[in-house]
């Protein structure tokens, strides 16, 4: 029969939102180049092509979503699903190993400076007065085993919860009594998806929240030296990459009390988790090489 389909992928129909989405990421960017170099509106471009960027976002992926309902997501569509979150997750790895790249740099092979009354002053060329070391002399750092440690401790915690949302929902632990606490928030006494998602959502707002704190009491600044360039860079990307991720799961929660996954069909919920899981594991190097290693033998501060 003509135009019968004898096959498992799903031919997409004409869609406007590559286009769209490519406008509002320029307008974004252009906003945003206008902004750094002082033009006229640039906040306001940027702010607009952010939002264009978030509707284009919305409307894309409600499009998808309603697909996965019509049946459109066959399990060739769902592997390429995988195959394409496999390759984004390998792409914010490169991004990291250059923050790494950075730091073992400055560290391996310092610049000759120290830290004086919070002043930052180098050593002129050749001149021996001031040991190259990492980090710089007169420089305090984070005690990685304080705030760093908890935050080390509420990411792994929140791995454990989402990969017991993620089995609850393979199994199709559901439903239940709703009564006291979860009762309240709508949540059955065996729904270990909801539970389960919960915790994590809260543990990564919580984990944002004590980093906040731990940038706001930091003993060095960003700018003017690289120990502190490096720092923040490397710790502050994680941070937003936390923040997506939460806002990700956040999404996952909404869809879960709709009902959209089901046993068989939650690419959406693996997505983020494979998202959840890379975030902990990029965080476990930077505690190890930022914190422990990066600040080994320098004075801690307030200690």
């Amino acid at each position: 029969m003509a135009g019968a389909k004898n096959h498992e992928y799903h031919i997409l129909p004409p869609s406007p939102w590559p286009l769209l989405s490519s406008f509002a990421a320029l307008i974004m960017a252009a906003g945003g180049i206008m902004y750094m170099h002082q033009g006229t509106g640039g906040g306001w471009v940027f702010l607009i092509g952010f939002a264009s960027v978030l509707f284009c976002m919305y409307g894309w992926w409600h499009q998808v979503i309603r697909e996965a309902h019509a049946g459109d997501h066959t399990p060739v569509v769902q592997l390429h699903f995988r195959y394409g979150m496999i390759l984004f997750i390998a792409s914010e790895v490169m991004f990291f190993v250059g923050w790494f790249w950075a730091f073992f740099d400055f560290s391996l092979f310092p610049t000759a400076m120290q830290v004086v009354d919070g002043q930052v002053e180098r050593a002129a060329e050749g001149a021996a007065a001031i040991a190259a070391q990492w980090p710089p002399k007169g420089l305090e750092v984070i005690n990685a085993f304080e705030l760093p440690l908890l935050n080390t401790l509420i990411l792994l915690l929140s791995g454990t919860t989402v990969t017991w949302a993620h089995h609850a929902l393979i199994h199709n632990q559901r439903g239940g009594e709703k009564r006291g606490f979860w009762g309240a928030l709508g949540v059955g006494d065996r729904d270990g998806v909801l539970k389960g998602l919960w915790l994590t959502v809260v543990l990564g707002l919580l984990f944002s929240s004590i980093q906040a704190y731990e940038y706001m009491h930091a003993p060095f600044p960003f700018k003017g030296i690289n120990y502190g360039a490096a720092f923040f860079m490397a710790t502050g990307f994680h941070g937003f990459h936390v923040i997506v991720g939460t806002i990700f799961l956040i999404v996952c929660l909404i869809r879960a009390y709709k009902g959209d996954f089901t046993p068989k069909q939650h690419f959406g919920f693996e997505a983020a988790a494979w998202y959840w899981h890379f975030v902990d594991v990029v965080w476990l190097f930077l505690f190890v090489t930022v914190y422990v290693w990066g600040g080994w033998g320098a004075p801690v501060h307030g200690g």
